[in-house]
């Protein structure tokens, strides 16, 4: 088979990181003990195996003359830092590699699907094995749920942030060149419709665009699992042994999950790709939510306009809006752990001074207009 010399170079590289990879793992095995070095041999073991792959289509290629491969620098410091330090001090780094390497499989077009999803399955092994118990692995999957359901209330507070911090902004430079009620009025309206349409227009292309991202990996899982049950098989077993099960227990568990299709991928596109099928975001409620966090917060500064106008109302305007900003401050620093007080007083600052100039821009604007 006649293959291009960038092609073969191409495939000669595959192999050798294939290998360094391996000769990484081996040595955080070297470094470890009791299930968490069963368990690196034999993520070395399926690194070995995909330099293997790319070892035939060499042999294909014809070629014959295989230089013994060196462990790269890289792997040479992470391994004496594994020895000197610990593995706990490089599993963060190699769970960096794992990340990166399943991506570059993706432009190879001698790379099988499951080589890719191998790597990433390899990356949820390594970070099960963070920690090195079981009891820290649940405290950190209850830190997930956690930040999971601060989610909203943190988009929420943000959304309401934005909306109140743009549109005074809008309506205090607008005011700045001109007294006309109406005027002041119409920009603020106009300001909070486009911002709040572009706000959920720009969710929900993002949060769509993630859910279909989303579902191919878990279109390739289910093709993945009919076709090569044996190595997803073989990979639910590796991870479940490096969140602290027994080998018996983990194959058990493993055979008994793999023998209910909807069940197997359900936990394969957990385990191994940090996803839940039933539970992809919708881009409606994304957008939804955030269009309406925005309108709630660029509604405060246009309130005193609906009834009076004038200096009177920006003052109030300016009011209601430092209280509304205090408060919102307040709560994301609650939801950083800092003080309440200090993000409230640093969210006025921030928005005083910025008033103050597209005020001054706008007064020099409209004085501009009417000479």
């Amino acid at each position: 088979m006649s293959v291009e010399p960038e092609r073969l170079a191409l495939l000669e590289a595959m192999r050798e990181d294939e290998l360094d990879a391996a000769a990484l793992y081996r040595a955080l095995a070297d470094a470890s003990n009791g299930r968490r070095r069963d368990v690196l041999n034999r993520l070395a073991e399926a690194e070995e195996r995909h330099a293997g792959h790319w070892e035939r289509l060499l042999r294909e290629a014809g070629v014959t003359d295989f230089r013994p491969a060196k462990p790269t620098l890289r792997t040479r410091v992470l391994s004496v830092m594994a020895h000197r330090f610990g593995a706990d001090s490089v599993l963060p780094l190699v769970l960096r590699l794992e990340a990166a390497d399943a991506a570059k499989y993706r432009d190879v077009a001698e790379a099988p699907e499951t080589m890719s999803a191998e790597e990433m399955a390899h990356g949820r092994a390594v970070a099960a094995l963070g920690g090195g118990g079981k009891g820290e692995q649940i405290a950190r999957s209850e830190g997930r749920h956690r930040a999971a359901a601060g989610g909203a209330l943190r988009a929420g507070v943000f959304g309401v942030n934005d909306g109140l911090l743009s549109n005074l902004l809008l309506i205090v430079g607008v005011a700045g060149g001109t007294d006309n009620r109406n005027i002041i009025l119409l920009a603020g309206l106009v300001g909070l419709l486009a911002g709040a349409f572009s706000m959920a227009a720009g969710e929900w292309v993002s949060v769509q665009s993630q859910r279909e991202v989303y579902e191919r990996e878990i279109s390739v899982e289910r093709e993945e699992l009919a076709e090569f049950p044996e190595e997803e098989l073989e990979e639910l077993i590796l991870i479940y042994q490096a969140k602290g099960l027994s080998d018996d227990e983990a194959k058990a568990l493993a055979r008994r999950i793999m023998g209910q299709p909807e069940s197997a991928l359900d936990t394969l596109t957990r385990e191994e790709l940090g996803l839940a099928p039933g539970e992809l975001d919708s881009p409606w409620v994304a957008a939804t939510s955030s269009f309406a966090a925005f309108a709630v917060g660029a509604f405060i500064p246009v309130i005193p306009y609906l009834a009076g106008s004038g200096a009177s109302a920006l003052v109030v305007a300016v009011g209601l809006s430092a209280v509304s900003l205090f408060g919102v401050g307040a709560a994301v620093a609650l939801l950083t752990g800092r003080s309440a007080l200090r993000g409230g007083l640093r969210q006025i600052v921030i928005a005083g001074l910025v008033g103050v100039v597209v005020n001054t821009i706008g007064r020099l604007i409209g004085h501009g207009v009417t000479v």
